[in-house]
Protein backbone atom coordinates (compact mmCIF):
# COMPACT_ATOMS: atom_id res chain seq x y z
CA UNK A 1 0.00 0.00 0.00
CA UNK A 2 1.06 3.11 -1.06
CA UNK A 3 1.47 6.25 1.59
CA UNK A 4 -1.34 8.52 1.19
CA UNK A 5 0.49 12.19 0.05
CA UNK A 6 -2.72 14.17 1.96
CA UNK A 7 -2.32 12.27 4.90
CA UNK A 8 1.42 13.33 4.67
CA UNK A 9 0.53 16.77 4.51
CA UNK A 10 -2.29 17.03 6.82
CA UNK A 11 0.46 15.68 9.33
CA UNK A 12 3.02 18.40 8.38
CA UNK A 13 0.32 21.09 8.69
CA UNK A 14 -0.31 19.88 12.05
CA UNK A 15 2.79 19.85 13.23
CA UNK A 16 3.95 23.11 11.61
CA UNK A 17 0.69 24.41 13.93
CA UNK A 18 2.29 23.12 17.12
CA UNK A 19 5.69 24.12 16.25
CA UNK A 20 4.21 27.59 15.61
CA UNK A 21 1.82 27.54 18.53
CA UNK A 22 5.38 26.16 20.87
CA UNK A 23 7.41 28.69 18.71
CA UNK A 24 5.66 31.95 17.76
CA UNK A 25 8.15 34.69 17.80
CA UNK A 26 10.43 32.66 15.07
CA UNK A 27 7.20 31.03 13.28
CA UNK A 28 5.66 34.85 12.84
CA UNK A 29 9.67 35.77 11.19
CA UNK A 30 9.37 32.95 9.27
CA UNK A 31 5.91 33.23 7.90
CA UNK A 32 6.68 37.54 7.45
CA UNK A 33 9.12 36.28 4.17
CA UNK A 34 6.80 34.19 2.31
CA UNK A 35 4.27 36.38 2.19
CA UNK A 36 5.91 39.30 0.44
CA UNK A 37 7.46 36.82 -1.58
CA UNK A 38 4.71 34.83 -3.29
CA UNK A 39 2.24 37.96 -3.59
CA UNK A 40 1.37 38.71 -6.93
CA UNK A 41 4.10 41.11 -8.65
CA UNK A 42 5.87 41.22 -11.96
CA UNK A 43 5.50 37.39 -11.72
CA UNK A 44 2.20 35.90 -10.33
CA UNK A 45 1.96 34.23 -7.34
CA UNK A 46 0.59 30.56 -9.20
CA UNK A 47 4.06 30.93 -11.08
CA UNK A 48 5.86 31.76 -8.33
CA UNK A 49 4.80 28.96 -6.38
CA UNK A 50 5.33 26.90 -9.74
CA UNK A 51 8.86 27.70 -9.64
CA UNK A 52 8.86 26.78 -5.37
CA UNK A 53 7.80 23.24 -6.66
CA UNK A 54 10.38 23.29 -8.97
CA UNK A 55 13.06 23.81 -6.05
CA UNK A 56 10.92 21.65 -3.98
CA UNK A 57 11.36 18.60 -6.80
CA UNK A 58 15.11 19.18 -6.95
CA UNK A 59 15.54 19.31 -3.05
CA UNK A 60 13.51 16.27 -2.67
CA UNK A 61 11.71 18.30 0.24
CA UNK A 62 8.39 16.11 0.74
CA UNK A 63 6.61 19.04 2.88
CA UNK A 64 7.62 21.19 0.34
CA UNK A 65 7.11 19.64 -2.71
CA UNK A 66 3.47 18.72 -1.26
CA UNK A 67 2.76 22.33 0.05
CA UNK A 68 3.30 23.66 -3.46
CA UNK A 69 1.41 21.55 -4.99
CA UNK A 70 -1.29 22.30 -2.84
CA UNK A 71 -0.96 26.23 -3.34
CA UNK A 72 -0.28 25.88 -7.10
CA UNK A 73 -4.04 24.36 -7.34
CA UNK A 74 -5.23 26.85 -5.03
CA UNK A 75 -4.51 29.61 -7.19
CA UNK A 76 -5.11 27.97 -10.09
CA UNK A 77 -2.80 26.05 -11.71
CA UNK A 78 -3.43 23.14 -13.72
CA UNK A 79 -2.34 19.92 -14.27
CA UNK A 80 -0.68 20.57 -17.12
CA UNK A 81 0.98 23.17 -15.53
CA UNK A 82 2.21 21.30 -12.71
CA UNK A 83 3.52 18.50 -14.66
CA UNK A 84 4.95 20.87 -16.56
CA UNK A 85 6.94 22.40 -13.75
CA UNK A 86 7.89 18.46 -12.36
CA UNK A 87 9.65 18.15 -16.24
CA UNK A 88 11.73 21.22 -15.47
CA UNK A 89 12.47 19.86 -12.14
CA UNK A 90 13.13 16.38 -13.71
CA UNK A 91 15.72 18.48 -16.63
CA UNK A 92 17.76 19.59 -13.49
CA UNK A 93 17.49 17.03 -10.77
CA UNK A 94 17.67 14.06 -12.78
CA UNK A 95 16.42 10.76 -11.25
CA UNK A 96 16.29 12.16 -7.89
CA UNK A 97 13.42 14.97 -9.37
CA UNK A 98 12.28 12.15 -11.12
CA UNK A 99 11.20 9.97 -7.80
CA UNK A 100 9.79 13.00 -6.22
CA UNK A 101 7.69 13.95 -9.00
CA UNK A 102 6.11 10.18 -8.31
CA UNK A 103 4.68 11.87 -5.14
CA UNK A 104 3.24 15.31 -6.91
CA UNK A 105 1.34 12.54 -9.52
CA UNK A 106 0.42 10.33 -6.59
CA UNK A 107 -0.88 13.72 -4.49
CA UNK A 108 -2.92 14.68 -8.07
CA UNK A 109 -4.73 11.34 -8.27
CA UNK A 110 -5.59 11.36 -4.21
CA UNK A 111 -7.65 14.67 -4.72
CA UNK A 112 -9.09 13.30 -7.87
CA UNK A 113 -7.31 15.76 -10.38
CA UNK A 114 -5.89 12.78 -12.76
CA UNK A 115 -7.01 9.39 -13.55
CA UNK A 116 -5.89 5.91 -11.93
CA UNK A 117 -4.96 4.51 -15.39
CA UNK A 118 -1.55 4.37 -16.09
CA UNK A 119 -0.66 6.36 -19.52
CA UNK A 120 -1.97 9.53 -21.13
CA UNK A 121 -3.96 11.23 -17.58
CA UNK A 122 -6.56 13.20 -18.21
CA UNK A 123 -7.52 16.43 -16.18
CA UNK A 124 -10.82 15.91 -14.21
CA UNK A 125 -12.79 19.17 -13.02
CA UNK A 126 -10.55 21.01 -10.55
CA UNK A 127 -13.23 22.99 -9.02
CA UNK A 128 -14.54 19.70 -7.47
CA UNK A 129 -11.15 19.16 -6.22
CA UNK A 130 -10.82 22.11 -4.44
CA UNK A 131 -11.82 21.35 -1.38
CA UNK A 132 -9.32 18.38 -0.99
CA UNK A 133 -6.61 20.74 -1.98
Amino acid sequence: MTESQIAVKANIEKNWKQYQDLMPEIADAYEQLPQEVYKNGVLSGKHKRLMALVGALVGGCRACILYQTGVSLELGATVEEILEACAVAVSLGGTMASGQTSRVVEYLREVGLVEEEIGRSSCVDTEACHGQI
